[in-house]
């Protein structure tokens, strides 16, 4: 387990990562590559649409163009100071949260979508959380989650199992059918310097 799996340190590392996280967030996780993660999703009837490990709102921002509200979930309070600054803390179109992916404090088949970027990778249980997920979504409800793409250098490998949770698309196919997701795809994306360093899975919650 890499160092900042672990909440605590987690939360220690975003309460400074925040101060400058929109200014490097795009050479990572840019606009280009949210517009072809969101390309993904059915947005046709949702109404009801959870972004997890929310952050500054970024993803959220991306959402909110396709539905009206976005309830919205983090366990930093340094980000969600920045997402309220973006968005208001209460009464606009992002419901804030602050909260933990593995107990997510929302009743059993709620949601249409539940979408997470750039947070799988400091969870603890991860399969825990993506059951968590499947828990609050309705029977055949839509998930979609970006992480970090397994290296393929040995000398990042160390590093990357040193910091945090990488995966590739065979360790996410077995997190999410642990976790009871069905019809489970991949899509590698980037930036043009370094096209598949993440991976997005997308599946379904059982009908």
């Amino acid at each position: 387990m890499g160092i900042l799996e672990n909440k605590a340190r987690a939360r220690l590392f975003y309460k400074y990562l925040s101060q400058v996280y929109d200014q490097i967030n795009p050479f990572i996780w840019n606009e280009e590559m949210r517009t072809e993660a969101l390309s993904l999703l059915e947005f046709e009837d949702a109404e009801m649409v959870l972004d997890v490990g929310c952050g500054t709102g970024f993803a959220t921002e991306g959402l909110l163009e396709h539905v009206d509200t976005v309830y919205a979930l983090d366990q930093s309070e340094h980000q969600l100071e920045k997402a309220y600054a973006k968005f208001g803390k209460t009464g606009g179109p992002a419901q804030f949260h602050r909260g933990d992916a593995e107990r997510l404090p929302f009743q059993t088949d709620t949601f249409d979508i539940v979408w997470s970027s750039g947070s799988i990778e400091y969870w603890p249980e991860p399969v825990l959380a993506l059951r968590e997920f499947n828990r609050v979504l309705k029977p055949g409800g839509q998930v979609l989650v970006v992480g970090p793409n397994y290296p393929e250098n040995p000398i990042a490998q160390v590093l990357a199992d040193a910091m945090m949770l990488f995966y590739d698309e065979h360790e996410a196919d077995r997190m999410f059918k642990d976790a009871g997701f069905e019809e489970v795809k991949h899509l590698f994306q980037g930036p043009s310097y370094e096209p598949e360093v993440a991976i997005t899975t997308i599946a379904r919650a059982p009908e």
